[in-house]
């Protein structure tokens, strides 16, 4: 929405792309990707289909291709160039149950990053307390997460957001209607649907998202390998 508005197409510092799903619509694609994606081109990796792999979300990769994220080497299994298909789900509509939910996104999104906070973080008492996280085996994470998940299924509700993802300072959420009422943007040479209250939306995200960023905070994903697609 971003490059959409602001620039017309891809932020020119930028270096990946995201596609937002609900969450029925997310499963959807997952169960769709099992059984339509040309397997012979593409993968998709989620938590409960690749071992090892510990994104909130899933991500959508060109075989014969390399992108493979500095300091995350030794993680156990293929990274090739890919799109992040980023699930929404349900955030509750009460003040005290928004911050315990919001407690427990930030419980689990650490929980996920310890493998590599506990080799990478600056601090040493921060890869100490990732170390001990690391410990708890992934299946028992799982199990409780994906609890997290159904039982925020059971009521629509106002927000939504990526649950391992963080979120702007006193932000629990984005409304629902950003991902549900929807027009259409040029973006490149492409038309895509977006939020159709942009403005809502990217000043909720961004702030005043028209100002560019400083040069320091133009920042990319830095890779230890790269290999794109041979002709």
């Amino acid at each position: 929405m971003l490059g959409a508005i602001r620039h017309g197409g891809y932020i020119p510092w930028d270096d990946d792309a995201d596609i937002g799903f609900l969450r029925s619509e997310y499963e959807k694609f997952r169960e769709a990707c099992k059984k339509e994606l040309d397997h012979e081109k593409y993968y998709m990796q989620d938590l409960r289909d690749t071992d090892g792999y510990r994104w909130g979300y899933g991500k959508l990769r060109r075989k014969n291709t390399v992108f493979v994220r500095l300091d995350q080497e030794f993680m156990p299994y293929e990274q090739g160039i890919s799109i992040d298909l980023m699930p929404f789900d349900n955030v509750p509509d009460g003040w005290f149950a928004r911050r315990i939910h919001f407690f427990r996104c930030f419980v689990y999104r650490k929980l996920f990053w310890s493998v590599v906070g506990c080799r990478t973080d600056k601090s040493f008492w921060k890869r100490s307390i990732y170390k001990i996280m690391s410990w708890i085996p992934m299946k028992i994470i799982l199990h409780s997460y994906e609890k997290f998940i159904d039982k925020g299924q059971k009521k629509k509700t106002k927000l939504v957001r990526i649950l391992t993802f963080p979120t702007p300072k006193g932000i629990y959420g984005y409304d629902r209607k950003w991902y549900t009422q929807l027009g259409k943007y040029k973006f490149d040479q492409m038309i895509l649907p977006g939020a159709k209250d942009y403005d809502g939306y990217l000043s909720v995200k961004y702030g005043n998202y028209m100002e560019l960023p400083s040069i320091e905070k133009r920042k990319t994903h830095p890779v230890s390998e790269l290999k794109l697609l041979e002709e």
